[in-house]
């Protein structure tokens, strides 16, 4: 079961080199191709197939996704721009359960993902090492989070959940 969950494993951060940094940019930069490779010629059923038993739908995941990344991207954002802010956590289980979530098209947030990941992009490629340090405080966590940190949260997290697809795809044999 924790292999359907997290077929790449959970995250585990263990520092960021200039080489790790530009490996999670590219992973930001490269999820959406991936995401729609990942996506390419499901069916509306096959869209509303859990990835696994108990977990969310294929189109849920896409929605998460696209969830998170505006919600992550104003972190960064804000982290950028303000002095340790605190941010606003959102409940994902109940947002994967919104109508949207449960019956929009999976195009609709592969184009917001595109365009938050594309501005994303040019904001990590644009920081300097030192913007890295900067933190955000999570009050459901209780901790500060570096933006060093989050940037590989956020590079694992989009291949996390692509990997969640394909393997259901591959399972399935799609």
């Amino acid at each position: 079961m924790d292999k359907l969950r997290y077929p790449i494993g959970r995250y585990s951060y263990e520092g960021m080199t200039v080489k790790q940094r530009e490996l999670w940019i590219a992973d930001v930069e490269n999820l959406p191709a991936q995401l729609k490779a990942a996506l390419a010629g499901l069916d509306e059923e096959q869209l509303d197939t859990p990835y696994r038993s108990g977990g969310w739908t294929v189109r849920q995941v896409v929605h998460h996704i696209a969830d998170a990344a505006m919600n992550c991207y104003s972190r960064f954002k804000l982290a950028l721009t303000e002095s340790n802010p605190t941010i606003k956590p959102f409940n994902e289980e109940r947002w994967a359960e919104t109508a949207d979530s449960l019956h929009a098209s999976t195009e609709l947030s592969v184009a917001i993902i595109e365009g938050i990941y594309a501005r994303w992009t040019l904001l990590l490629r644009s920081m300097q090492a030192s913007d890295f340090d900067k933190m955000f405080y999570h009050p459901e966590k209780g901790s500060q989070i570096g933006l060093a940190y989050f940037l590989g949260f956020v590079a694992w997290h989009g291949k996390h959940h692509v990997a969640q697809i394909a393997s259901l795809r591959e399972r399935k044999d799609w």
